[in-house]
C-alpha cells in the first residue's frame, strides 16, 4: 500500500515496536544497539521506568488545560530549569525550533527596546537550528535552505569558532541585537570550538550590549557531561533553549533567559497552545530528577572518554580517518570521503548510527549506557569504518 504520510523522510526499512534501555526492537524480533537515541532524544534510553511511570500517572489525571490558566507542573518545571541553568525565567514550548523562534522573537523584541530599528543576530556557519521558515533562515547550510525562499532577514553569519569574525561585525554593523550560537555543532558535523570561544562571544556581548543565546537543543540535558555545554567552560549566556532529552521523547521544548533577557517578553508578545502542558512537564520532571539522582552528566564524561579513547586506539592515524572528536557522548568520526552508505550498513549489523555533513559519522548514545554496551559501540562502529575504508573506491573518495 502506498505510504499516506508526505515524503519529506527516506526512511530505512525497519519498524521498531519497543525498546529497553540502550536497545530498539523490530518487528520481526531483532535487536539493535541504538547510537543515535531518537538524534539524542533517549538519553535516559528507552522505556525507562521513571519516565514511563510519570507519563502513565499523569495522562489518567489531566494532559492539557492551556496556558490561559496556571499549569502546576510547568510552573515547577521552570523552577528546576532555573536551578539547572543559572536563568531565572522559562518560556516552554513543543519543540527544539520553537525554542529557537523564541529566541529568535526576544533578541528582536529587545533590539526593538533599544531602538535598533532592524535588529539582526550574528549566527554561524554550519549551524543548525531548525526547520521553521525563521529558524532555517538562520541555519547555516543553503541545502536545506534552498527552494524555501525568500528567508527571513536579520541574520548575519561568521565562521564558527571565529570571534575575530564577530569582533569585524561588530565594528561594521551597528544593527546587531544578539548572538545565537551551539557550543558545540550537533548536525554540521560534531564541530567543537575552539577554547576561549565562548568566553570571548560573552566579552563581545557586555562590550556592545547584545543578547548571548546559546542553542542547546542537542548538547544539552547532560549531552556533553554538564547539564549545559556551556557550564563546561563557565560561560553564562542571556538565552539557553535547549529541547530533544528535556522528557525523553515527549514533544517538548524551553527558552531560557536570565538578565537583560529575562524580562523581555510580556503578556501576549508569545505563546504556545500545548507548549508546556501537564503530560510533557511531568516527563520532563522524570527526566531532570533521573539524571539528578543517578550523576547523568558524570556519567557522560566518563562513559564519552572511554569510547573516545577507544576508537583513537583503533581508528586514529587510519588511512581515510581524519578526525575523531567529541565532548561527552556527543562524538564523531570525520572520514575523508562521503559515507552515508554506512547508515545502511550499520542497521545490518544491528546498530543504529547517523551520518551528518556528508562524511561524520554522528553518534549520540544513551548516557545510561553499560561500561560492555559502551565497548560493543566501539568495536561495531571501528568495525564498520575499517571494512568501508577497506573497499574505498577513488570515485567515492572524490564524490
Amino acid at each position: 500500500m502506498q505510504s499516506a504520510l508526505m515524503n519529506t523522510y527516506k526512511r530505512l526499512d525497519v519498524t521498531f515496536t519497543h525498546g529497553e534501555g540502550a536497545w530498539l526492537i523490530d518487528s520481526d524480533g531483532r535487536r539493535y544497539l541504538d547510537a543515535i537515541a531518537g538524534i539524542g532524544v533517549n538519553s535516559l534510553g528507552h522505556a525507562h521506568p521513571a519516565v514511563a511511570a510519570a507519563v502513565s500517572e499523569q495522562v489518567n489525571r489531566l494532559v492539557h488545560t492551556s496556558n490561559l490558566y496556571r499549569v502546576e507542573l510547568q510552573e515547577q518545571l521552570a523552577h528546576r530549569l532555573a536551578g539547572v541553568s543559572g536563568l531565572s525565567r522559562s518560556f516552554i514550548s513543543n519543540s527544539g525550533a520553537e525554542a529557537n523562534e523564541a529566541a529568535i522573537k526576544l533578541a528582536r523584541l529587545y533590539g526593538h527596546q533599544r531602538d535598533i530599528q532592524n535588529p539582526t543576530i550574528v549566527v554561524m556557519e554550519h549551524a543548525f537550528h531548525g526547520r521553521t521558515m525563521a529558524t532555517l533562515s538562520a541555519t547555516g547550510n543553503r541545502k536545506i535552505q534552498a527552494g524555501f525562499e525568500p528567508l527571513v532577514t536579520g541574520f548575519n553569519r561568521a565562521p564558527f569558532g571565529d570571534a575575530d569574525a564577530v569582533k569585524t561585525i561588530a565594528e561594521n554593523n551597528h544593527n546587531v541585537a544578539a548572538i545565537l550560537v551551539e557550543p558545540i555543532q550537533g548536525e554540521g558535523g560534531i564541530n567543537l570550538p575552539p577554547a576561549g570561544y565562548l568566553a570571548e562571544l560573552r566579552s563581545l556581548c557586555d562590550e556592545h550590549g547584545w543578547l548571548l543565546m546559546f542553542d542547546e537543543v542537542q548538547c544539552g540535558n547532560c549531552r556533553s557531561g554538564s547539564w549545559f555545554a556551556c557550564q563546561g567552560e563557565s560561560v553564562v549566556p542571556d538565552v539557553i533553549t535547549t529541547a530533544k532529552a528535556l522528557a525523553n521523547g515527549v514533544p517538548i521544548g524551553a527558552c531560557m533567559a536570565g538578565g537583560a533577557a529575562a524580562d523581555v517578553f510580556q503578556a501576549g508578545h508569545h505563546g504556545s497552545t500545548y507548549g508546556g502542558n501537564p503530560l510533557a512537564c511531568a516527563a520532563a520532571l522524570a527526566v531532570i530528577d533521573t539524571m539528578e539522582t543517578e550523576a547523568i552528566a558524570a556519567r557522560a564524561t566518563s562513559l564519552g572518554a572511554r569510547v573516545l579513547d577507544g576508537f583513537r586506539d583503533r581508528l586514529a592515524g587510519m588511512p581515510g580517518v581524519n578526525d575523531v572528536r567529541g565532548r561527552g557522548l556527543m562524538l564523531g568520526i570525520e572520514l575523508d570521503q562521503p559515507c552515508g552508505e554506512l547508515v545502511e550498513a550499520a542497521l545490518a549489523r544491528g546498530l543504529l548510527i547517523n551520518v551528518t555533513a556528508g562524511r561524520v559519522i554522528r553518534m549520540l548514545p544513551p548516557l545510561i549506557l553499560s561500561d560492555s554496551e559502551a565497548d560493543e559501540l566501539v568495536d561495531g562502529v571501528a568495525g564498520l569504518v575499517t571494512d568501508f575504508l577497506a573497499t574505498a573506491t577513488p570515485e567515492r573518495a572524490s564524490a
